[in-house]
């Protein structure tokens, strides 16, 4: 009888010191995240292209948070974005800053697969994942995940992938022939 209560005080000294360690790594380590800086982020386009000049919409959504940043910067996001962020932080809004680009409507990125040599190339320059293919087979876009960040386009060799407008239903777009362009 002695033993068991020998063991149990045993586990219960070990799990307080788990739950001590468990409780003293949560607050040395946390990582809070700014509720301004989430809030920014919701509104940016999510399209990760980088035509602001930070490497995706999170980093930029922080260097607005942190004053580093104008909020004209998103050409994805336009005017409207524009609108949005001054509403949210209080400020006058401003034309979209076409130093970075100029606002245009959705577009989404298509594979003239005819043409595709499966290079992979434009899979290693998708920030989001959208492009389906293997080392020296056909590549293909998942259009609902493609941002149209077009960062895809340039690192082709063999100028297989265009832009076209992102359709509003699947059933009203068809993709381009060969050699067209949209």
């Amino acid at each position: 009888m002695i033993w068991i209560m020998i063991g149990l005080v045993a586990l219960i000294v070990i799990i307080a010191l788990c739950g001590a360690l468990l409780g003293f790594f949560a607050v040395r380590f946390k990582t809070d995240e700014d509720p301004l800086v989430e809030k920014i982020d919701a509104i940016l386009p999510q399209t990760q292209c980088g035509q602001c000049g930070y490497p995706g919409c999170k980093p930029y959504a922080k260097a607005i948070a942190d004053g580093e940043a104008d909020i004209n910067q998103c050409p994805p996001g336009g005017q409207e974005g524009v609108e949005k962020l001054a509403d949210l932080l209080g400020v006058e809004a401003k034309p979209l800053n076409e130093s970075h680009g100029e606002e245009k409507a959705p577009e989404v990125a298509y594979i003239i697969e005819d043409w595709c040599i499966g290079c992979t190339r434009c899979i290693k320059a998708c920030p989001v994942d959208a492009i389906l293919g293997a080392n020296q087979k056909m590549h293909t876009i998942i259009s609902d995940e493609c941002t149209g960040c077009e960062l895809c386009v340039d690192p082709c060799p063999v100028d297989c992938i265009i832009m076209v407008p992102r359709p509003s239903g699947a059933d009203e777009w068809v993709p381009p022939k060969p050699g067209e362009k949209s």
